[in-house]
């Protein structure tokens, strides 16, 4: 586990890492965490597994087989993770960031515009469909659990993936949608590479977007 703390941010590079081990943790770190604790970026993938977030619909998995199923709960429906996806954790203070839930999500949704706009791709989001899309195309995903003014989960962009189980759900509880990854669109990276310049894109745009409105979060387990 490589550990730096760049821009008041600690980002932390942790390798590949059980879901369920990870998603404990993240957990009991927002739960013990202190106002002045500094902020943190977990930055890892995990082995194959499909994700159900709090309100996730099981019949949006088609078939599972032998990749396991676990239930989050971050907000949004299904998802897969697994080896050749750069997945980033947001262990984030949004009111000393003084973030809403809806900028949080657009900051981390431009982040990773900016980082593909830097290699040459065009990216987008949706409106009601959380993401960023390259040529209609889902190629990163993002879900979130806001808690007492505290975020965890956070993205995950697919550089080189095996996309084949995504064809065993309606990711993202849409039947149908396609998904890419940066190697499909001509991108030759390795996930290193992508785990510093995606991390870096994304402690730029929290920096720019703080401070730009009001957090107001006075609900505990805001779901997104």
């Amino acid at each position: 586990m490589e550990s730096l703390r760049t821009q008041g941010f600690v980002v932390k590079y942790l390798g590949v890492q059980d879901y369920e081990r990870v998603f404990a943790a993240q957990q009991q770190f927002t739960r013990n965490r202190l106002a002045q604790d500094a902020d943190e970026l977990w930055v890892l993938a995990h082995p194959p597994v499909f994700t159900l977030g709090q309100a996730g619909k099981p019949e949006h998995v088609l078939d599972a087989g032998s990749i396991p199923l676990v239930r989050s709960d971050r907000g949004g429906q299904v998802t897969y993770h697994g080896p050749g996806q750069v997945v980033v954790y947001t262990l984030l203070n949004i009111r000393r960031l003084n973030l809403t839930v809806k900028s949080l999500v657009t900051s981390i949704e431009q982040s990773v515009i900016d980082y593909l706009g830097g290699l040459g791709l065009q990216a987008e989001t949706r409106i009601g469909a959380p993401g960023v899309y390259v040529q209609q195309q889902k190629i990163a995903a993002l879900g979130l659990r806001i808690t007492r003014g505290y975020s965890y989960h956070g993205l995950s962009l697919n550089v080189a993936m095996d996309l084949a189980p995504f064809d065993r759900i309606n990711p993202c509880g849409y039947e149908g949608l396609e998904i890419t990854d940066l190697k499909r669109q001509g991108v030759d990276c390795t996930v290193a590479e992508v785990e510093v310049g995606l991390t870096q894109a994304l402690i730029t745009r929290l920096k720019a977007r703080a401070g730009q409105g009001k957090s107001g979060l006075t609900t505990q387990g805001a779901v997104l």
